[in-house]
């Protein structure tokens, strides 16, 4: 999801901070330059954020919403069955990774990875945006376990978590070899473990007609 500062000072500050977060990373980030990316004043920042960890609590926030727009807008949502929609949400993932590395990785990811201990804050914020995305993951995948009869141990919400543990540590693997290849290639796996896990040859079938008995 890339972002260009937009709209009102506040929403520019809170677009800025997405691209620069992702780029430099949280502690790197500084008040100045979210600014100049912004295209406001400091003075204009001190107005709606106090510091810059509640602009990067508010930043999750708004990467949240964003996320949530796109995702909800995806063609993969008109899908019929919900399996096809799980693995349809893994293409669109894989779809994304195009740009430079701040255009496809995620803000939550990067911040949390360098503020869970220093700024608890900031993680909560991270972490239920997270969970809040998973969710939505989650209900494709109850659903699909319902119709494909899938009785396991694990759940549709430990498996959702899952999904994004594999999302996240692709864009770690993007980071360390500057590039979306290995990325793509760990969603190839994650895509074939879910279509293992739900065996298409379960696919549900069409009920026979009752046949009349004969006399």
């Amino acid at each position: 999801m890339t972002t260009k500062p937009r709209g009102d000072a506040k929403t520019k500050l809170l677009d800025a901070a997405l691209a620069v977060i992702r780029a430099n990373g949280y502690s790197a980030a500084t008040v100045d330059e979210i600014c100049r990316a912004a295209g406001v004043t400091k003075g204009a920042f001190f107005h709606h954020f106090a510091n810059k960890e509640e602009l990067a609590i508010s930043a999750a926030a708004h990467f949240g919403a964003m996320a949530d727009g796109l995702f909800s807008a995806a063609p993969y949502q008109n899908l019929a069955d919900p399996l096809d929609r799980v693995l349809g949400y893994v293409d669109f993932r894989k779809a994304h990774l195009q740009g430079d590395l701040p255009d496809y990785t995620c803000l939550l990811g990067t911040m949390v990875q360098e503020a869970y201990e220093t700024h608890p804050s900031i993680r909560e914020a991270c972490d239920r945006q997270l969970r809040e995305h998973a969710a939505m993951v989650a209900t494709d995948i109850a659903a699909a376990m319902d119709r494909y009869g899938i009785k396991a141990e694990w759940s549709a919400e430990s498996l959702a978590l899952y999904t994004q543990a594999v999302i996240q540590g692709a864009f770690i693997l993007a980071k360390a070899q500057h590039g979306p290849a290995v990325a793509a290639a760990c969603l190839d796996h994650l895509r074939r473990y879910l279509e293992l896990l739900f065996d298409r040859a379960r696919r549900p079938r069409k009920p026979r007609p009752a046949i009349s008995p004969t006399v």
